[in-house]
């Protein structure tokens, strides 16, 4: 704790006007999202207008309710609720400067939004298990790789040893892509990055609540494991967070 009051007085009073961002050299901003090649196999998923009477209380139960819950039943979760649990947190409402900025569902620094959203299905209505990749702009899932068997005990296994994690009937995982936010923000760039994912994190909480489901985010992990499990470097794209979800058991 220390060492990040340090780093953050430092930050505070070098100031951004000191920083010589890529932004201000007029270098080109990174893609909005992780490219992904031709010919993948991609899911359309419902579109977030339809999704609107899913929610059965108000957002002021659901932020009263709002709790970890990390027991679930064995029902599957249907790919409409899915699909509005994917919009609510990482949701493309609109896109500006050129198409080179997203408006979303969440705020994020400048609009950066330098998250990418894997979800590792295993009980899910209409989508076959394995490992997916949440295409933000297009509302589409990527697979990224099949797996009939499951990937639950792979994910309870990295999440060190959290039966949880990998018992409900998908998984989130967040990535973030630090040079989408060092683009603009440089060194201070940390800090609009965590607080970011606590951002994307509690909307997934609520609308869990307004759909009736459950979840419990961990931050307790094995990152490389992580890391490879979802196919990303650790260093260009960096595992940061995950949350199963499912229909909560009474």
């Amino acid at each position: 704790m220390a060492e990040y009051r340090k780093y953050y007085r430092n930050q505070t009073l070098k100031g951004m006007s000191e920083m010589e961002t890529d932004m201000m050299k007029g270098l080109p901003i990174p893609p909005i999202q992780k490219p992904y090649p031709a010919g993948g196999i991609l899911i359309d998923l419902p579109p977030h207008e339809d999704l609107r009477p899913l929610s059965k209380v108000s957002a002021v139960d659901a932020l009263a309710n709002r709790e970890s819950r990390r027991i679930y039943t064995d029902d599957p979760i249907a790919i409409h609720e899915l699909a509005f649990l994917l919009w609510a947190t990482q949701g493309v409402r609109g896109l500006i400067r050129d198409g080179l900025v997203t408006l979303r569902t969440v705020p994020s620094g400048g609009g950066m939004h330098p998250f990418e959203t894997y979800v590792a299905v295993h009980n899910v209505s209409g989508i076959e298990p394995g490992l997916y990749r949440y295409l933000a702009i297009e509302h589409q899932l990527l697979l990224c790789r099949a797996a009939p068997d499951g990937l639950g005990a792979q994910l309870t296994e990295i999440a060190n040893g959290q039966a949880y994690v990998g018992n409900g009937a998908a998984t989130f995982i967040w990535a973030v892509r630090p040079y989408r936010t060092e683009y603009r923000y440089g060194d201070d760039s940390l800090k609009d990055i965590l607080m970011s994912s606590g951002h994307i994190c509690q909307n997934l909480y609520i609308a869990c609540e307004a759909l009736g489901l459950g979840t419990c985010a961990t931050v307790a992990y094995q990152q490389e494991a992580l890391d490879v499990f979802i196919g990303v470097d650790g260093k260009d794209e960096i595992a940061l967070y995950l949350a199963p979800v499912g229909r909560p058991k009474e």
